[in-house]
């Protein structure tokens, strides 16, 4: 049987299928709640993030990694933080009081104005007696469905359990009028430019389990990363 070239493939034809630190366009699926580990009480605001169709030749993750029925995602997607800090019940030095609850509301109505659905979070007083009652009818009503937003996405470096780089990813401060996030097609826009000196913090020194993403980056760091285990966002 003679040897056949048709079927030899070359190049770097990878693309990967979660988003790294960066300026992107994507739509939120949902938004949770994640425990801090290493404190009690203490909740992370995540961001389920996808973006644009990535056109007929890319597989994405699974939408529900139990359901092969469930179809892939159309776009690159990941899991962003709303700040590199959880948020926590805390009294500073200064005798300064915060509350957790509060500053979660704070962040999404952030959102909720940035994509000019704030007339939802306004119809939220006095409804909810939990944070997580609050953040699950925000995800049951969805008023941020289809809404696409420009993101600058900063995040931690590490080395996953397979040694492969990953990213933390989480949203950068708001900057002297700047933004981490705003409407596609703002002008003039106040979308604050990744910059990686300063949005991508070097590794820690030891490998460390990433709060969300170690399922989905396996196949990040070039094309010849082994397939990462399709997940649910």
């Amino acid at each position: 049987m003679s040897l056949s070239t048709k079927e030899i493939n070359v190049g770097g034809n990878f693309v990967s299928k979660v988003l790294v630190p960066g300026e992107h366009k994507a739509k939120i699926n949902s938004v949770t709640l994640e425990q801090n580990q290493f404190k009690e009480g203490s909740y992370y605001v995540v961001l389920h993030l996808e973006g644009p169709p990535m056109g007929p030749d890319f597989e994405g993750f699974l939408i529900d990694k139990d359901d092969e029925t469930s179809g892939h995602y159309l776009g690159q997607i990941g899991k962003v933080r709303t700040h590199d800090y959880s948020y926590a019940d805390n009294v500073l030095d200064s005798g300064v009081v915060i509350k957790r609850d509060i500053e979660i509301m704070k962040a999404i109505k952030n959102l909720c104005k940035a994509m000019d659905i704030i007339k939802w979070f306004d119809a939220q007083d006095k409804i909810h007696d939990t944070i997580h009652d609050f953040v699950n009818k925000f995800n049951e009503d969805k008023p941020y469905n289809d809404i696409w937003m420009n993101y600058c996405l900063a995040g931690k470096e590490y080395t996953n359990k397979n040694g492969y780089t990953n990213y933390d990813l989480y949203l950068p401060k708001f900057n002297k009028g700047h933004v981490p996030y705003e409407l596609v097609d703002t002008a003039p826009s106040k979308l604050i430019l990744f910059n990686a000196k300063v949005h991508i913090k070097a590794p820690s020194k030891k490998s460390v389990k990433n709060f969300s993403n170690d399922d989905l980056l396996d196949d990040v760091s070039d094309a010849s990363a082994k397939k990462a285990s399709d997940f649910e966002l």
